[in-house]
């Protein structure tokens, strides 16, 4: 008996192993357009499956796509004689609908919906159907009939899903919004859903429709969802200032915590709003109770008044940090203060041995090993500004050493190859940056391969490597703020080298040292000659991108500056500036939608 139970089971696994490789080929021939393959097994299937619906639909389809519609019609007309299944009924008008027999297809369509009446529960059922048909407008019927027969149930989500399909913005906008009120758990995956509808442009007519859509809710029903979402809107559109009003009233209705207004003022000033960001740092200084947070809204204060400051306003600003110190003691706690103080005299009051002594002092304090890291590792950057290389190279293995595989120590290996560059030994950061190429952070695994492109393009050039020595020198210069003198190197390299693979890079680096000293015109000729000259090289998409950055925020030339995001779009699809480029272009053109 047991035997006869194993061979049972045995050519069960086979029979059901065998239908399902047989239905994964036929379903292969039917993606190729082989409809006549697929056809004769789909058969086979049904009839070894006479007892379920599982293969007929296959079966009609591919009849359908051969233009078989005689036989598709006998198959659906054998199936409803037994039972009138409202799918089938939707199969059977679609396919009159393919005949051009319109009114027969109509009516079938309408038995299929009032079926609903007599069982709400086949409403799914139905409006899926005529989805997979691209039958929208009766799939929206079915939906909207739903909502009055099942009240407690909600159709907003697939609502929205269709007139997303038919183009129809504001009806999907409201769905989406009728949603979010039903489930306001699900208020993050809507933004995603809608965020390709939306533009940075304020006046875009969908950006309105939400906005108006979403003030009405507030007026109506003030709750904590219209107002973060309407605050969302507001970041996407870059009007920080409004969004942070629709923050502070979220955090009065629930001032539990200020990690919202924080990763807003952090997103203002990341995309140039200083102004915005100031507003709500000092706000948040003048209702936190928590010293962490407002230590922090003081070292984003400082930093930016640091930003443009005058000689007076930067005596002022020290002056300011030794005042927090005095309040706040130095500690554990005051360690990112600490390491924004140390940043700010070595490079803008340019006092590296005072930087360098203050936080030599702050690796004597009670910190972790993350934190002595962090200070360890500016502490090197500082070295290096003093050209104490062999110095800064221990501190930056230390960290390697103590915190292996992390972030701060893959960051630490680059500097390395950085600093051995910056030395002129080659060969030894090429071979640092081969290892960081598999980097877990993407921005080091980019930094590290743009290096070594830039070293093996072009120690081999020259024996001497007289032009990738000036080209590192001046990149320590620019990183030591010497720009003028780094400017001056980068046109002996022009000017004695012309003509070498380097060319293109100097061109590139001095531009963006053109575009610091806000000589615009300097950078854009330098962008002009790799667009004409170099065309075919690594930096030709750089080129193009930074000249319509210029063009579109400095120069006020907006139709030139379409004119390469254009370009970027149709020559260089590959680039990392690539989707960046095609959303200004999208801007520039005037497009409602922004997809």
């Amino acid at each position: 008996m047991q035997k006869t139970f194993l061979i049972l089971l045995l050519a069960l696994n086979y029979f059901v192993g065998f239908s399902q490789n047989s239905e994964v080929l036929a379903d292969s021939y039917y993606k190729r357009g082989e409809f006549k393959k697929a056809l004769v097994i789909y058969q086979n299937l049904e009839s070894q499956n006479p007892n379920t619906n599982k293969y007929i639909n296959k079966i009609v389809d591919t009849h359908q796509q051969l233009e078989q519609f005689e036989e598709a019609q006998n198959i659906l007309l054998e199936r409803l004689s037994k039972y009138r299944s409202p799918s089938f009924l939707i199969e059977l008008g679609y396919n009159y609908q393919l005949k051009d027999s319109l009114d027969r297809a109509t009516e079938l369509y309408e038995e299929a919906i009032a079926v609903i009446d007599r069982n709400p529960s086949f409403i799914y059922g139905i409006a899926r159907t005529f989805e997979n048909h691209s039958l929208l407008d009766q799939a929206i019927r079915v939906y909207n009939k739903g909502k009055s027969l099942t009240p407690d149930r909600d159709y907003s989500l697939q609502l929205a899903r269709i007139y997303g399909d038919q183009g129809n913005v504001e009806q999907m906008f409201a769905s989406y919004i009728d949603y979010i009120a039903y489930r306001p758990n699900y208020l993050n995956n809507i933004k995603r859903a809608i965020s390709d509808f939306i533009s940075e442009n304020s006046i875009n007519k969908n950006n309105i429709f939400l906005r108006k859509l979403l003030l009405k809710n507030i007026q109506q029903q003030p709750e904590v969802y219209w107002y973060e979402m309407l605050s969302w809107l507001y970041v996407q559109e870059r009007a920080y200032n409004k969004s942070f009003i629709q923050e502070k009233a979220l955090y009065k209705r629930n001032p539990e915590s200020l990690d919202r207004i924080i990763e807003l003022a952090i997103t203002a000033l990341n995309d140039k709003d200083s102004n915005t960001a100031q507003v709500i740092f000092t706000y948040i200084l003048e209702i936190t109770q928590d010293v962490s947070i407002a230590l922090t809204a003081h070292q984003y204060l400082l930093e930016i008044k640091t930003e443009n400051a005058t000689k007076k306003e930067l005596d002022e600003i020290d002056m300011a940090y030794n005042d927090l110190f005095k309040s706040f003691g130095k500690s554990e706690l005051t360690i990112p203060l600490q390491l924004a103080y140390g940043q700010f005299l070595a490079f803008y009051l340019n006092d590296t041995e005072k930087a360098s002594s203050f936080l030599r002092e702050s690796l004597k304090l009670k910190i972790s090993e993350f934190q002595e890291a962090k200070v360890k590792l500016l502490l090197a950057d500082i070295l290096v500004l003093q050209e104490k290389f062999n110095e800064a190279l221990i501190f930056y293995s230390q960290i390697q050493m103590q915190l292996k595989n992390s972030t701060i120590s893959q960051e630490a290996r680059f500097k390395v190859a950085k600093t051995s560059y910056y030395k002129g030994d080659f060969d030894w950061a090429e071979s640092q940056l081969k290892i960081l190429k598999s980097s877990t952070s993407q921005l080091i695994a980019n930094d590290a391969l743009d290096l070594k492109l830039l070293i093996s393009d072009n120690k081999y050039e020259d024996s001497t490597q007289t032009a990738l020595k000036y080209y590192a020198k001046a990149d320590l210069l620019s990183f030591q703020n010497k720009t003028d003198q780094a400017i001056n190197l980068l046109d002996k390299i022009l000017t004695e080298h012309k003509g070498e693979t380097i060319t293109d890079q100097a061109l590139f680096q001095q531009a963006k040292l053109f575009e610091k000293k806000q000589l615009y015109n300097k950078a854009e000729f330098n962008y002009l000659e790799i667009i004409k000259d170099y065309n075919e090289d690594i930096l030709a998409d750089d080129a193009h991108y930074y000249l319509a950055e210029l063009y579109n925020t400095h120069l006020d030339r907006p139709e030139e500056a379409k004119q390469l995001y254009e370009k970027i779009i149709f020559e260089f699809q590959d680039s990392i500036y690539f989707i960046d480029a095609r959303k200004k272009f999208r801007v520039l053109r005037g497009d409602n939608i922004n997809q």
